[in-house]
């Protein structure tokens, strides 16, 4: 009897440890095949718990996690696994939770406990960190920032170098940076939530959620085949949508005067938009397919200008086409000629042309005739744009060495600085109620006082017409193609603008949804 219960007490223990392990081996499989959003798993890093599995609101493309634990080895993990470079972003909102706590992204070897990672975190105190560690089970190392409670974290991969960039939101990043961190070529790659404290829940909410392949280092120059996002962003709460995906590059969206429709160049070809729908459509050009990224709509909104390669006449050359298409009609005779703006009565056109190798803003009626020069200092002048009253054109210019936004009467009279040359800015758009500018600002370590090219990391920036303090509004990687043209809603609250990625990084569902 009593060797009969021995054997009854083991059969059970071996049944009961192999039905842990399988139970344990399919909640792993059943954990890193579900996938939420944009991620491929869901996972809980150790012993941590949390209260839900993560969840993502497709409306408002926001991601929810929870967790609650007791060191940094125990996390509810969000992930996907990613090759080779990589910029992950976010906007975090945090739970009023007193627990004590980490959040932000991380990139592990596995999901091991243990395993090797670096994360860009900010904790409980407010602290934003990068956090790195090498080999498995070694200590953590803290490369810690002067900032509290940043609520904008983004992290890079470039080989074996990883970048934390951290803001709170309205303000340029700082940046922390950690060199030969060898961690392989394939991470699991997501948003992550570690609670310090077990019987405490952290909860965080992260929105406006990217994740993005950059163009290599050694690309080259100018090449503008990456893939494209087209987003919407509120520009009082910062708010972002992604609406549209391409796997081309499209650009420099503008809004229609009854906000159904955007109008972008992509190809060659001028795209308009169904809001609605979200399908867009070749708007008819006729001959002239060779567009780019230079064109706007009258402010009647019944008039399209165009700016259109035309090797033989010198470059770009600038046409007007009615907004429902037809044939353009040439309006400049020789090129480079690239269109920024109307004046509100429709009569003019004011553009960026080079002329005895010299950009400067000009003039010219919109049915043709004479050019007039607008600007005649040396360096670049660009981006010419009208204000809704008629009383200025906002423009770029590098003249003082640094690329930034000027204005000036409609005659050239009057040229002033807007902003101060602490960013290369370029493109100034002016919002329809006339009271806001939105710009384009390039850091200056990264690119030179006349250069705007794609693929960096830029920052759309917006200041009051009157004057004042610009504040960060949007953190995209971009640049050539994001802005160029006035791209405002008619109701002066959202932008319509381009980032970019590579379109692998794109999963189906985001490209279902958009």
């Amino acid at each position: 009897m009593l060797a009969h219960n021995r054997f009854y007490r083991t059969t059970i223990l071996s049944i009961t440890g192999l039905t842990s392990l399988i139970m344990s081996i399919c909640m792993d499989t059943y954990a890193q095949q579900k996938s939420v959003g944009i991620f491929d798993g869901d996972n809980q890093i150790g012993t941590a718990t949390q209260s839900m599995p993560a969840r993502y609101t497709a409306s408002t493309q926001a991601y929810e996690l929870s967790s609650m634990g007791t060191t940094q080895d125990e996390s509810h993990f969000l992930w996907k696994r990613i090759k080779g470079d990589f910029i992950v972003y976010t906007r975090a909102h945090r739970s009023t939770s007193d627990a004590v706590h980490q959040i932000g992204w991380m990139a592990r070897t596995s999901l091991e406990p243990n395993a090797p990672y670096v994360r860009a975190a900010v904790n409980s105190k407010g602290a934003t960190s990068l956090y790195v560690r090498q080999t498995a089970g070694e200590s953590i190392n803290e490369n810690r920032t002067t900032l509290t409670d940043a609520d904008i974290i983004q992290l890079e991969r470039r080989g074996n170098t990883y970048t934390l960039r951290a803001a709170r939101f309205g303000e340029p990043f700082q940046v922390r940076e950690v060199s030969d961190i060898n961690l392989g070529d394939e991470l699991y790659v997501g948003l992550f939530v570690t609670a310090l404290a077990r019987k405490q829940q952290t909860t965080c909410m992260f929105q406006d959620v990217r994740i993005t392949v950059p163009v290599k280092v050694d690309a080259t120059p100018g090449r503008m085949d990456l893939g494209s996002r087209l987003e919407l962003l509120d520009v009082m709460t910062g708010k972002r949508d992604v609406i549209h995906t391409a796997p081309n590059s499209i650009q420099a969206p503008n809004w229609t005067n009854d906000g159904k429709t955007l109008i972008y160049n992509g190809q060659g070809f001028i795209y308009s938009f169904d809001l609605g729908s979200r399908q867009q459509k070749v708007l008819n050009t006729g001959e002239v397919k060779n567009n780019n990224n230079d064109h706007v709509l009258s402010f009647d909104g019944k008039t399209l200008g165009l700016s259109s390669g035309v090797d033989e006449l010198g470059g770009s050359i600038i046409y007007t086409v009615p907004v429902t298409g037809g044939t353009p009609k040439q309006i400049t005779p020789k090129g480079p000629s690239y269109l920024h703006g109307w004046s509100p009565d429709g009569q003019s056109l004011v553009f960026c042309g080079a002329r005895n190798n010299e950009y400067d803003v000009y003039k010219i009626p919109a049915d043709g005739g004479p050019e007039i020069r607008l600007t005649d200092a040396r360096g670049l002048d660009d981006g010419p744009e009208y204000t809704p009253d008629g009383s200025h054109i906002y423009f770029n210019s590098n003249r003082t060495g640094t690329m930034q936004i000027w204005r000036m009467k409609p005659d050239g009279s009057q040229q002033e600085a807007v902003t101060n040359g602490e960013f290369h800015d370029w493109f100034p758009h002016i919002s329809p109620d006339g009271k806001w500018i939105v710009f384009l600002s390039f850091l200056k370590d990264e690119v030179a006082a006349g250069d705007h090219p794609a693929f960096k990391h830029v920052y759309l920036r917006l200041m009051p017409i009157q004057g004042g303090a610009p504040t960060v509004i949007a953190y995209v990687y971009g640049g050539q193609g994001s802005i160029n043209t006035p791209s405002w809603s008619p109701d002066s609250k959202r932008i319509a603008f381009i980032s970019n990625t590579d379109v692998s990084t794109l999963s189906p569902a985001e490209i279902a949804e958009n």
